[in-house]
């Protein structure tokens, strides 16, 4: 077994508890690291997914400039630069990148953020609409999925990510799903995203 497998394994493990208790403290962690102005605060995508019943708040501050982080988010998705998560889990075991690769940072409303291999219009994000280094908007049929880049002074940003999600029911087994990844799977991965971006856009700005 590799090293990277092995390191992989322990990062899905560390994060188990996470998984099975995030239905016990769901109030809290859907706002995680945001302050009470943010989750209140208007985001693009609000409104575009009516009836949702999953909306989360979360955010992050990087010691870095928002011009070093917003290129992580231009490149995310499977098969491109991973979601800086668990990549066993969300990114076929690839490891997710560590640098900038200037062929995936072309960005282009209608593009596909691919969540598998294989994306299709009810199961993979689309660029919805975007402001160069300030905010990224992600849709799909169910969901939206947006981020706020905000500028702190020294250096500093304030990535903030909302997602809005909706459980069609019409649907049963794509509901239920949806219910497992989010309800038990998404504050886990969505916690080891954003400190992870934080920690490649800060390494980055020292020169690691």
């Amino acid at each position: 077994m590799s090293r990277g497998l092995v390191h992989q394994i322990g990062q899905v493990a560390a994060d188990l508890p996470r998984f099975a208790t995030a239905p016990l403290y769901r109030s809290r962690h859907l706002r995680w690291g945001a302050s009470e102005a943010e989750v209140v605060a208007p985001m693009p995508g609000d409104g575009l997914v009516p009836g949702t019943r999953f909306n989360a708040t979360r955010a992050v501050t990087v010691d870095a400039p928002r011009e070093a982080v917003w290129p992580w988010l231009v490149q995310a998705g499977c098969g491109r630069a991973g979601w800086y998560s668990d990549d066993l889990l969300d990114n076929l075991a690839r490891p997710s990148l560590r640098e900038i690769r200037p062929e995936l940072q072309v960005l282009e409303v209608g593009q596909w953020v691919p969540m598998s291999p294989t994306p299709s219009e009810s199961t993979a994000w689309k660029v919805r609409d975007f402001v160069e280094n300030e905010w990224l908007l992600w849709l799909k049929p169910d969901s939206s999925w947006a981020w706020v880049l905000t500028d702190l002074g020294d250096g500093q940003t304030r990535l903030v990510t909302r997602v809005h999600a909706l459980y069609d029911w019409s649907k049963p087994l794509g509901a239920i799903f949806g219910v497992v990844l989010l309800e038990l799977g998404d504050f886990a991965m969505t916690r080891r995203m954003l400190l992870g971006i934080k920690e490649r856009a800060e390494k980055s700005r020292a020169g690691g």
